[in-house]
Order: C-alpha cells, then structure tokens, then sequence
C-alpha cells in the first residue's frame, strides 16, 4: 500500500522538475537578442555589472533598440551620454557572463 504513495510523490516531483525547466530561460538566445539590440558586437565597447543593473558603453547609442530592450524583460533603462544601464534583476549576471563569452 505504502509503494503507491511512492509513486504518485515520484511523479509529483518529476512533474516539478518539468515545469521548472520548461520556465528557464533560454540565455543562449537572449543574449544575442540583446546584443542585436544593443547595435551588435561591434558597437558594444564595454560591459559591467552592478547589483541588478547592466552598464553598456556603446560606439552608437542612436542605433540602439530600447524597446526590444524592454521586451527581453528589462526593468529600466538609463541612458547617459554613450552608455546604458539596464536593470534586469537577478539574470544581469548571467547576461554578463555570455556577453564576456561572446568577445
């Protein structure tokens, strides 16, 4: 009797396992939406990370998406003079990570 009860939490947590992987974002392609948003590798001079926020200084800002920007989740952005920041909560160090992997 007790073998049943095993089951159905077995499958309750491979349930659980699906739906979360299923809710993780792809970062592969994130982050070259937004680097295609940011004008491209080529624009992009420099990138840091501070709490939430992404600091991108750019080449162009006038050839810059912010609002593809904004689609791909992002809080906020601030531009000053030819760098963005843009808050993106806890996955700006994850962003950064594949932005430092792609130069």
């Amino acid at each position: 009797m007790y073998y049943q009860y095993v089951i159905i939490i077995i499958i309750l947590i491979l349930i659980s396992f699906i739906i979360i992987k299923l809710r993780r974002k792809d970062f592969n392609i994130e982050i070259n939406k937004l680097i295609q948003y940011l004008g491209g590798k080529e624009n992009i001079i420099d990138s840091q990370i501070n709490l939430s926020r992404l600091k991108v200084t750019l080449k162009d800002i006038s050839i810059v998406n912010k609002e593809g920007i904004q689609k791909l989740g992002a809080k906020g952005i601030v531009e000053i003079d030819n760098q963005l920041k843009i808050i993106l909560g806890p996955n700006s160090k994850q962003l950064k990570k594949y932005m430092a992997d792609l130069k």
